[in-house]
């Protein structure tokens, strides 16, 4: 028995839904561990289209618990909203098969009005946030004034609560000359959907410890992607959160010796959204033709992604800085098209070459990429199951990337589609 932590290998955007929604067939528990309802994972099934935002990938299955750890930040109404939404298309959403952790973050109304007040206001210097309220309330977080999901179960509590926060976000937007927020509102509103959210709510890492103990194998979901992480991305643009896999240990309550495999998601080609770096960035055709073919579209904002070529030094940087294990490389059907396929295997940086990316923001807008061309295949990979039937030039193409990066290639996706994946490694079974 394995439990295995699934991360993105990149800025985001790499596929994730699908990947974790093919291994929750094995899974018996999917764990949400960091983020917010800023982050999307797109399933389709049978033709039916899935959009998660803070539910895991693991809901649309019969049989399987998911859960929302402490790591993440939840907008209340968000998550209720989602849950109708699932509910519409026939999926099952109850107390037994959903569990919120009760020290989890609430995302409340003047923290996304926060986020907007501060991203207008920067102007030329935006981060590109979601503009959901994720970073403010992250921030209340590290400062001990957030309200959590377990403060709704008491009045007397809630109330005192919310003075403490508004207290400090009063200040700032009286500074910012904006009016007061008041809390008696909210305080009601809160109450009122008190009930539907604390009947999901309890102690997770305690229901993981039991399901370790009942030999049950856990599915760890990262949103974004490594380059996103707060310490570790291209910072400052990036989200509030950690999104290497060490944080699914702290973000669900449990320890790191209950992570025996890292699986990295990874784009055959590079996206972004929203500002900052972008070494591969293509601003012609052919990214035009990546983002047309690969449907490069922010699944929570629908803002139209950046594509660029394959990076294989950040790929590298981020696998190890995540203790990757083996990657499931996505989208490969995306370059069919495409008569020359590159991949960054270097940069030069003011006339001095670099074989990763340097912490500095200066230097990551500066750098540019050094390249290493291959022939495209020219012919369709879509719903391919077996490694040895890709065209050759794509089989070269992908064991170029596998050496380049150091890191094994466990799975290859030729389309949305759950069950078109060449599986080479199963991360559950090795």
């Amino acid at each position: 028995m394995k439990n295995v932590v699934v991360v993105g290998s990149q800025w985001g955007d790499e596929g994730k839904g699908k990947i974790v929604d093919w291994l929750s067939s094995e899974a018996d528990v999917i764990v949400r561990f960091q983020g917010g309802h800023n982050a999307g994972h797109t399933l389709v099934i049978d033709g039916v289209v899935y959009k998660l935002r803070l539910l895991p990938s693991g809901i649309v299955r019969k049989n399987k618990i998911s859960i929302i750890g402490n790591g993440v930040v939840v907008d209340p109404w968000a998550l209720l909203d989602e849950i109708d939404e699932i509910k519409s298309k026939s999926v099952e959403v109850n107390s037994d098969n959903l569990i919120l952790s009760e020290a989890a973050t609430l995302i409340l109304p003047f923290h996304k009005e926060m986020d907007e007040i501060r991203e207008d206001a920067a102007g030329k210097s935006k981060i590109g946030t979601t503009r959901r309220g994720i970073g403010p309330a992250y921030e209340d977080k590290i400062g001990r004034r957030s309200i959590r999901v377990m403060d709704l179960a008491s009045e007397s509590n809630l109330d005192k609560r919310l003075d403490a926060v508004l207290s400090h976000h009063n200040a700032i937007r009286k500074g910012l000359g904006k009016t007061e927020f008041k809390k008696d509102q909210l305080k009601q509103d809160l109450l009122n959907i008190a009930p539907q959210i604390l009947k999901f709510s309890q102690p997770v890492w305690k229901k993981i410890d039991e399901f370790k103990s009942q030999k049950k194998k856990i599915l760890f979901e990262g949103a974004q992607g490594v380059l996103l992480d707060v310490d570790h991305g291209t910072y400052p643009f990036v989200t509030s959160s950690n999104t290497v896999a060490s944080s699914a240990a702290t973000g669900s309550g449990c320890g790191i010796n209950s992570i025996n495999y890292v699986l990295g998601i990874t784009k055959a080609y590079t996206t972004r959204v929203g500002e900052g770096p972008f070494p591969t960035e293509l601003t012609n055709e052919i990214g035009e033709l990546l983002g047309t073919r690969g449907k490069e579209f922010g699944t929570v904002t629908s803002r139209k992604r950046r594509c660029g070529w394959f990076d294989g030094v950040l790929v590298r940087q981020t696998l190890k800085i995540s203790g990757i294990d083996g990657i499931a490389l996505t989208k490969l059907d995306v370059l069919d098209e495409l008569d020359e396929i590159k991949i960054c295997v270097a940069y030069e940086i003011n006339g001095k070459k670099f074989d990763y990316l340097p912490a500095s923001v200066d230097d990551q807008f500066m750098a540019k990429p050094i390249y290493k061309s291959f022939n495209g295949w020219k012919s369709s990979t879509v719903g391919i199951k077996k490694f040895e039937q890709l065209p050759e030039n794509a089989k070269k193409y992908i064991k170029e990337l596998e050496m380049f990066v150091e890191t094994r290639i466990s799975s290859i996706s030729t389309s949305p589609e759950r069950n078109d994946t060449i599986l080479i490694q199963d991360p559950f079974n090795l």
